[in-house]
């Protein structure tokens, strides 16, 4: 199941050539964060210290916010200058603005605009700047554990066990990480894992860890085996040099049992700590999110000037189609700097030879297809559409091929600098399954994603296929996928919700598989000399 991307984030705001409203002295300014909600309405977040009598001031409060990639977070930062000790801030000069979002915070690393009056003219020579940082430990420890002489706690059969590591906190035990169950086996080796030293440790070496075993119940009543407990700094320095062995003991059992020696043992074979790249790594150090969209025009859409067709434009002047590009377009043009964005349709008849195409532009310029923003995408998608006729059938390889030569082509760089998002919109079943899967498995083997929406009321249980979650996503050879790329998402189930809603389903994948491809390939971000998965120290061999 996808998760959101989200992290605690860090601003650092300053200011340059404020307004001076006060006489016989400066301003005396304070940074307030406001944020949009989904209602459109603007709620206080935080707010800095007072500089006083300071024109040029270097807050020392942070912000800290949590970030999500799928959502626009709209942000404003106003500056007062303070005069009196009340909390409200009508009596207060306002000395300018600034509204922008999260997401183009922290695709620039730093962002620096001029600040606004009310009015939105400038508000004198005034600026900020912004900062962003992510709050991260980005240390991750790679287990290697095996048990041997466990209890059997099974009547037919032997135990079926696995691990559960804990971390302690101060409301108690939480779980970090659960591995694999091994079954009918009371010498288990587990396969390799990791878990983030953050949730195992909170960055603290020193802080204890809880390792319980259990045996395994289909039915949810799960025998504890037993327990022991060790931390970081212990774990790693015995792994390096020969496995480190911790007694799995089980209380009640040890009280009841005279000769009780233990349950078991659990033998850590190699702990090793590695730094590993986040999302953020790669974005604020420079690489590009490129944005094609790919539209459905194939004859089960329906007549356009049919009110019962997807493509038919209401008087609202939106449909489906216009919806999903606005919802997803909106966050991904913040983390591309030129916000140039192909845009493709595939299944029409177009002019002036009238034959069937599978990759055309919709500005009809093949050497240029390139459109100005989301806004630019919606006028050639209003443009196109009365200028070409509905046919089929619904082929996705070629699109897909055609971006994935531009994804081959930045893979050839050699560096992280660029990473291909396909959205497709489409109304049906997929003709060409079988190219469609050959092309996806030879894709995931580039940087790209492919995002898929389903508008309409069709069966799409061959997206739901192609969306291999499983990881079982084969080519027509057998050949598999490396990783998964694609997330499907049904309009339908949006229809009734914020417009952020889906934006925030069809994007939810995106930055995994961006750091999944990217450590994969074990290219650094654009801006670090650091490799990736640096080890800590001494390693095992």
């Amino acid at each position: 199941m996808a998760t959101a991307c989200v992290t605690k984030v860090e601003l650092t705001v300053s200011c340059e050539n404020l307004l001076d409203m006060d006489v016989g002295s400066k301003s005396d300014p304070l940074c307030v964060l406001l944020m949009n909600s989904s209602e459109s309405q603007w709620f206080e977040v935080d707010r800095t210290e007072r500089v006083k009598n300071c024109l040029n001031p270097k807050f020392a409060k942070k912000f800290v916010l949590d970030y999500c990639f799928e959502l626009v977070q709209k942000l404003r930062f106003s500056i007062y200058d303070i005069d009196n000790k009340t909390i409200d801030l009508n009596d207060d000069d306002f000395l300018g603005e600034l509204e922008c979002s999260l997401g183009q915070i922290v695709s620039s690393s730093k962002l620096m605009r001029p600040l606004v009056l009310k009015n939105k003219k400038p508000a004198g020579k005034g600026t900020i700047t912004i900062s962003a940082e992510e709050i991260k430990d980005n240390r991750v420890a790679n287990f290697e554990v095996e048990a041997r002489k466990l209890d059997n706690k099974d009547f037919f059969g032997k135990s079926d066990p696995y691990l559960e590591f804990h971390r302690q906190t101060e409301t108690g035990w939480q779980l970090a990480h659960r591995t694999e169950v091994v079954k009918n086996n009371l010498n288990p080796c587990w396969r390799p894992f990791k878990i983030s030293i953050q949730s195992l440790c909170g960055g603290n070496m020193e802080k204890p860890i809880k390792v319980e075993c259990y045996d395994y119940d289909n039915d949810g009543s799960h025998d504890l085996i037993g327990i022991f407990e060790t931390n970081m700094k212990r774990l790693q320095e015995a792994s390096r040099t020969s496995p480190a062995e911790f007694e799995c003991i089980n209380s009640k059992k040890k009280q009841k049992k005279k000769n009780y020696k233990n349950s078991g043992v659990v033998s850590v074979k190699a702990c090793q700590i590695v730094r590993e790249y986040s999302f953020l790594d790669y974005i604020m150090g420079g690489c590009q999110i490129n944005f094609t969209v790919g539209v459905d025009f194939t004859g089960s859409n329906g007549n356009p000037k049919s009110p019962d067709s997807l493509h038919f434009i209401s008087p609202q002047g939106v449909n489906e189609y216009l919806s999903a590009i606005w919802s997803v377009g909106l966050v991904v043009q913040d983390y591309d700097s030129d916000k140039m964005f192909p845009a493709f349709g595939f299944g029409a008849q177009i002019p002036p030879d009238w034959q069937v195409s599978h990759e055309f532009p919709l500005n009809f310029n093949p050497s240029n297809p390139y459109c100005a923003g989301v806004e630019g995408v919606v006028q050639a998608y209003r443009m196109c559409l009365p200028q070409v006729k509905l046919y089929g059938p619904t082929n996705f390889a070629p699109i897909i091929n055609h971006m994935a030569r531009f994804a081959q082509q930045a893979l050839q760089d050699n560096k992280a600098s660029q990473y291909y998002v396909l959205l497709i919109i489409t109304d049906g079943v997929i003709t060409d399954m079988d190219q469609t899967r050959t092309a996806i498995v030879a894709a995931s083997r580039l940087p790209m994603s492919i995002i898929i929406v389903g508008v309409g009321k069709a069966d799409f249980t061959d997206m739901e296929i192609l969306d291999g979650d499983d990881g079982r996503l084969k080519s027509i050879t057998g050949e598999p996928a490396i990783r998964d790329i694609v997330q499907f998402v049904p309009f339908r189930k949006f229809q009734n919700s914020p417009k952020e809603a889906l934006a925030q389903s069809v994007l939810a994948e995106v930055p995994g598989q961006v750091v999944t491809y990217f450590n994969t390939m074990k290219f650094p971000p654009p801006n670090s000399n650091t490799p990736v998965a640096v080890p800590e120290g001494p390693t095992k061999n």
